[in-house]
C-alpha cells in the first residue's frame, strides 16, 4: 500500500467527484470524540441500533 501524503494533491483525486455527503462522512468517521460515543452507545444498547439523539447530535442519518 503506498503511503498517503496528506499535503499531495494525487492523494485526493478520488475525491474530485465525491458528493459533499461523503466528505462529511470521511471528516466525521475519523472524529475521536464520535468515535468513542459511537462505540459507548452501541456497547449500552440492546440492540445495537443508533439512537435518535446520537443522529440528532452528530447531525447524520443512517439508510436502514
Amino acid at each position: 500500500m503506498p503511503e498517503f501524503d496528506w499535503r499531495s494533491p494525487e492523494s485526493y483525486k478520488s475525491l474530485q467527484d465525491a458528493e459533499v455527503t461523503d466528505i462529511a462522512w470521511e471528516c466525521l468517521r475519523r472524529n475521536v470524540d464520535y468515535q468513542r460515543e459511537y462505540e459507548v452507545m452501541i456497547a449500552n444498547s440492546a440492540n445495537g441500533e443508533v439512537t435518535d439523539a446520537f443522529r440528532r447530535k452528530w447531525g447524520i442519518c443512517f439508510r436502514p
